[in-house]
């Protein structure tokens, strides 16, 4: 199950090519830093053969072949798997998934997504109801991640949205945020990435200050545009920025899951129409900086309520069979 809104506050720009090409570096300026190999180098993702999407494409198979095909587009890709308060036993939920993930000798994905006033009371309100209850949840889940290789996208919003606390909760936040970078950086072969927006939401400066605040010396990097559809170029200058900020060769992975035809008009957020599926995932993004291009949000799964959509997570066959349509690969 995979709960996820993402905000956007600008209008959106004209659609750009899932994969642009480098851009040169102006005269005299310094060469693009180059970040050190992290644990994501030459990973292999973890494609999940009973995902909502191949269900769906042998489903079709016999009936609808042309939308199946499509729908492999989905299926034949690697995904994250979201973990938070639907998880009655977070540990073991982990571990199972470890374990499977690590037989097929690939490299999980996790997206940690329950802290309190989670979504600020939007379409994936929740997370845990107190920062103690947090800490323990988060205790759990590295526990049950052990030493495992894997990449983990660490609480989507909470810091492009903390403007929603009042000033003592934003401190909290900020506790929990480092509390839970140590606790899952004990693995030294997780990946661990502090979600920080996206392009359109908080200026570089801002959130390089959050990340510091976090605990971001303490993680290999920080994610962009999960659940969003921001452009890969957009998202890239914007990452270059805030690493920039951060001090300079600060990594970064990338959410192209939807965003193969960039943010929608009057940068509608949920479950907007006419969106593409973006960059497959991969860790060879041919950027020095960028660690991968990942599918965070599950394409196919609603982002709430709205626009037609059933509830935030609910797998949504039709939406996820227009993005396949216009992924242009």
């Amino acid at each position: 199950m995979r709960r996820k809104r993402k905000q956007a506050t600008r209008p959106a720009p004209a659609p750009r090519p899932a994969v642009p090409p480098a851009a040169a570096a102006a005269p005299g300026s310094p060469p693009e830093p180059l970040a050190p190999a992290g644990p994501l180098a030459d990973a292999r993702l973890y494609i999940d053969p009973d995902s909502n999407a191949r269900r769906q494409a042998d489903a079709w198979r016999a009936t609808r072949p042309a939308d199946a095909a499509a729908m492999d587009k989905l299926a034949g890709r690697p995904v994250a798997d979201w973990f938070g308060d639907w998880n009655g036993d977070v540990r073991a939920a982990v571990a199972a998934r470890t374990a499977r993930i690590a037989a097929a000798g690939a490299t999980a994905v996790y997206v940690a997504y329950n802290i309190p006033a989670r979504d600020c009371g939007g379409y994936s309100a929740g997370g845990s109801g107190a920062a103690d209850a947090y800490r323990r949840w988060i205790d759990a889940f590295a526990a049950g991640l052990g030493d495992a290789r894997a990449a983990v996208i660490l609480e989507p919003d909470a810091l492009a949205g903390l403007d929603c606390l009042p000033a003592a909760e934003q401190a909290t936040r900020m506790e929990l945020l480092a509390y839970a970078v140590r606790a899952l950086a004990a693995d030294r072969s997780a990946a661990v990435y502090l979600d920080a927006g996206n392009a359109a939401w908080q200026p570089a400066g801002v959130m390089a200050a959050r990340l510091r605040s976090a605990g971001i010396g303490a993680a290999r990097g920080f994610a962009l545009n999960v659940s969003n559809f921001r452009s890969n170029a957009d998202s890239e200058a914007y990452g270059l920025a805030v690493s920039t900020a951060l001090g300079g060769g600060v990594p970064f992975v990338i959410d192209t899951s939807r965003n193969g035809a960039g943010p929608a008009p009057g940068d509608v957020w949920c479950n907007p129409p006419g969106r593409g599926l973006g960059t497959p995932p991969t860790t060879d993004t041919g950027r020095p900086l960028v660690d991968a291009y990942l599918w965070v949000k599950a394409p196919g799964e609603s982002d709430g309520a709205c626009n037609g959509g059933p509830p935030a997570g609910t797998w949504w066959p039709e939406y996820a069979l227009g993005l396949a349509q216009r992924a242009g690969w």
